[in-house]
This record gives structure tokens, sequence and C-alpha cells, in this order.
């Protein structure tokens, strides 16, 4: 029984497939993404670091955090979502993240929370 539940895990997988690079906790990435705008679609742009992964297959999600003129800014998206257009790594961290969600960053202030 537990391979056919294999079988439909390895189905669903293939038919969420996208194209992104493999990125984790950590990295610096840059998202673009849809904004439907009086019938018109722009592509904004976001850059910032992975602070969090949850979730796995088709509800898998990552949050990234930017911080931009003193204020901080978290934005969720689900990884296989319509409205990312690419995902780009920008710079991958530092040195090894030893933590599963950097929740501690948000208690950091200028370039102390943008190194990892």
């Amino acid at each position: 029984m537990s391979g056919t539940l294999y079988q439909v895990e390895k189905e669903l997988k293939e038919s969420y497939k996208k194209d992104y690079p493999a990125f984790r906790v950590g990295d610096t990435i840059k998202i673009l993404y849809k904004i439907h705008e009086k019938g018109k679609v722009r592509l904004h742009p976001i850059t910032g670091i992975v602070i969090k992964e949850q979730g796995s297959m088709q509800r898998k999600s990552f949050t990234v955090r930017r911080i931009s003129y003193g204020e901080s800014m978290e934005v969720t998206f689900p990884y296989f979502s319509p409205i990312i257009e690419n995902i780009e790594v920008i710079q991958p961290a530092k040195r090894k993240v030893r933590r599963a969600k950097l929740n501690y960053l948000r208690r950091r202030v200028g370039k102390k929370a943008t190194t990892v």
C-alpha cells in the first residue's frame, strides 16, 4: 500500500515541477512576481533573505524578509504559486546555517540583520 502512495507523491511532484534554482534558508534571493493593476499585469521584484521554509509537496511555502529604509517586510509565497514569474539566487548563505527557521533575524537591525 505504501508503494501506491509513493507513486501518487511522485506524480504530484512531476505535475508541480517548476524550474526554480535550488535555494535554502539563509540564501539571498530575488523574486519576480506578478501584480494585477487596472487590467495590466506588471512584474514586481523583491530581494531578501529566506528566513523559513515550511510544508511539503504542493503545500510548500517560503518566507522572504527584506529591510528597506529601516523598515522590515516579510512576504510568504507558496512555492508553486502561479504569480511567481522567476526566482534567482543572488547570494548563497555565507556560512552553514544551523537553524531551520531564522526567526532571530527579526530582532536585528541594520547590517546585522542581513548577514547570516
